[in-house]
């Protein structure tokens, strides 16, 4: 079904051409209607399946043109780089509208936050925390609010954010429009739905706790001494376009970027630590291509939506299941193809037995040809003096290819028999077939 039988105007359906999308998703197609009727929703789906599109363009369908007072749509996000990536998708899927957007988030300053308030913007896109401050201040009111959007509400309970999201919903019209969506729905959500929703309809596209069906994924199993080596020559072996390497620490990601810049590679950083500045310009250049990798560390993996990562690499197995799959859900995004890596310490064999339970599914080990697996350890290994009693903490890495494994690449594709996609009988595929 094409966008244009949905029920949206034709200046949505013009944006939504201009931006390239042909067919609308799956979640698309049954989340736009139902927001289209004014219910309330709960909605759940694999990460990069369009969400945001899901609820952006049924949303500015139904407010018209601007008018005041505002706003008249909230949408909540967990994350600066997930609010700055919403906000522009609300200005792109509404740029043949006169509708105005605000985008409020911690890292800068107030004042031309403050000013766009002020001037009055029908969507206001924002991060809890600075939300909460200017309703302290009295700078913004709910009151004409007409539609609340949480966004990756999993993650916000993740973060902490329950009362502060509780007293958000209590400052809000009781008459509204309320949508949940979250890449998983933990039972926790549902105590959130009770007070914030009233008779939603539910939707969920895929299997709870599953992984993207076009992400290939495996363990390389390694001596702590020895993991950065392997990140290394992984990357070396590997075509890709783009790479996402997560580290658990913000020292371990600091680390890693600097040995492979000194390596010859392009890195980005994000994480906590780093200014809003450095925080948007890395993205902006990882997006552009100025960057191969981007360091990240899982606070920062929901921010992280750029078209073509074609591997995601697991410097660190991750703290828990859940962030396994969103960390993988940064590539294979919209229906592509991709890879997930994950180097495996003895010490992390435990935690990966827990993801392979939570997603129902064995991930297959791999060796990858010509890596000294007895070699020394070099002194002074980056991250490694963030490992601390089995727990690790550590890195990230780099690499450059062609989009469809031709040539222009590194190498062939890793592993004892090239990895991914020759899909030899032993490699495993997310969602559990072998």
């Amino acid at each position: 079904m094409p966008f244009n039988k949905l029920g949206l105007y034709s200046s949505i359906v013009r944006a939504v051409t201009a931006k390239g999308y042909g067919e609308p998703t799956p979640i698309q197609q049954q989340a736009i209607p139902v927001v289209l009727s004014g219910r309330d929703l709960i909605a759940s789906a694999q990460t990069g399946t369009g969400k945001t599109a899901a609820f952006a363009l049924p949303i500015l369908n139904r407010l018209g043109p601007h008018k005041l007072p505002s706003p008249r749509v909230l949408v909540l996000e967990p994350t600066r780089e997930l609010a700055a990536q919403v906000d522009e998708a609300f200005r792109e899927f509404g740029q043949f509208t006169d509708l105005k957007t605000a985008l409020i988030h911690g890292g800068v300053g107030y004042g031309a936050q403050r000013n766009a308030l002020h001037k009055g913007s029908d969507i206001v896109v924002a991060t809890v925390g600075r939300l909460m401050d200017f309703l302290q201040e009295r700078a913004l009111r709910l009151d004409n609010l007409q539609v609340l959007v949480l966004d990756e509400v999993d993650r916000m309970l993740d973060m902490g954010f329950i009362n502060d999201v509780k007293t958000i919903v209590s400052l809000c019209p009781k008459k509204r429009q309320t949508l949940f969506f979250s890449a998983t729905v933990p039972p926790e959500i549902d105590a959130v739905a009770r007070f914030a929703l009233s008779d939603p309809i539910r939707i969920s596209i895929g299997r709870a706790r599953s992984v993207n069906e076009s992400v290939t994924h495996a363990i390389y199993p390694v001596s702590q001494g020895l993991k950065f080596s392997l990140l290394v020559a992984l990357l070396e072996k590997t075509n890709f376009n783009s790479v996402l390497v997560f580290t658990r620490t913000k020292h371990g990601a600091d680390k890693i970027a600097l040995r492979l810049k000194e390596a010859g590679h392009t890195v980005a950083v994000l994480h906590g630590n780093r200014s809003q500045g450095q925080r948007t310009a890395a993205l902006k250049g990882f997006k552009d291509g100025q960057y191969e990798v981007m360091v990240a560390t899982d606070i920062a993996a929901r921010g992280i939506d750029v078209a073509g990562v074609s591997h995601v690499i697991n410097y660190d197995v991750p703290m828990t299941p859940d962030d396994y799959v969103h960390r993988i859900g940064r590539t294979g995004r919209a229906a592509a193809v991709g890879d997930a890596f994950t180097l495996m310490t003895p010490q992390e064999a435990n935690d990966v037995r827990g993801i392979e339970r939570f997603i129902k599914a064995t991930i297959p080990q791999l060796k990858l040809d010509g890596f000294d697996y007895k070699a020394h350890p070099p002194a002074a290994s980056a991250g490694e003096s963030d490992f601390r009693g089995g727990r690790r903490q550590g890195g990230q890495g780099r690499g450059r290819s062609q989009g469809g494994g031709g040539g222009g690449g590194r190498g062939g594709r890793p592993g004892a028999a090239h990895h991914p996609k020759g899909k030899p009988g032993g490699h495993w595929q997310s969602g559990g077939r072998h």
